[in-house]
């Protein structure tokens, strides 16, 4: 346990912070792994009540779009992403979600592995309460290919582009969403 819980803290370490919030959940989230507390998802949705998510966002980076799903759970457009199983390294996590979610091997955008953003959210939606670490990777994509994607966990996914997404409401994204996209467009 103790290997896996100094790569996480190193992981989130190598996490550059875009702005003061990024690094106060970056602070909170170092804290927490130092803490000795459970960092995995045992009982779904929310024990313990905080706990580890590996998002990964499919970028096209030519026509500036990222694709977003209609999460039936949260109710919100999300990247697609999952829980780390207990001991899983979250960049396996990312790998595995990618072919449940989207029947699609992860291809890391600039062969870049590693987290580019942090988040730590209180979940709303349907499974509200739960604190969701969330590690943010970005993975290529394209709007020209089909995407199968799990109907279980989302009504539809669709394609924003970076405008699209910091025009509209901020209230149908996760709440983190506009930020990452501006930390995303300076990385680019």
């Amino acid at each position: 346990m103790t290997d896996i819980r100094n790569h996480i803290r190193t992981l989130v370490e190598g996490i550059e912070p875009f702005d003061n919030i990024e690094r106060d959940h970056i602070a909170e989230t170092l804290a927490w792994v130092a803490s000795g507390a459970p960092l995995f998802r045992i009982t779904s949705p929310d024990k313990p009540p905080k706990h580890l998510v590996s998002y990964f966002v499919l970028i096209d980076p030519e026509q500036r779009s990222i694709l977003l799903g209609d999460h039936i759970k949260a109710q919100l457009w999300l990247p697609s992403g999952g829980h780390v199983h207990p001991d899983e390294d979250p960049t396996e996590t990312v790998r595995r979600e990618s072919r449940e979610e989207l029947s699609k091997d992860a291809v890391f955008l600039r062969g870049f592995d590693r987290p580019l953003f942090l988040t730590s959210n209180v979940t709303g939606g349907l499974v509200p309460g739960h604190t969701d670490i969330s590690l943010w990777y970005v993975l290529r994509g394209s709007i020209h290919e089909y995407i199968h994607y799990e109907k279980r966990e989302l009504q539809e996914v669709n394609w924003f582009t970076f405008d699209e997404i910091l025009q509209s409401d901020p209230q149908i994204f996760d709440r983190n969403m506009q930020r990452f996209v501006y930390k995303l467009k300076a990385w680019l």
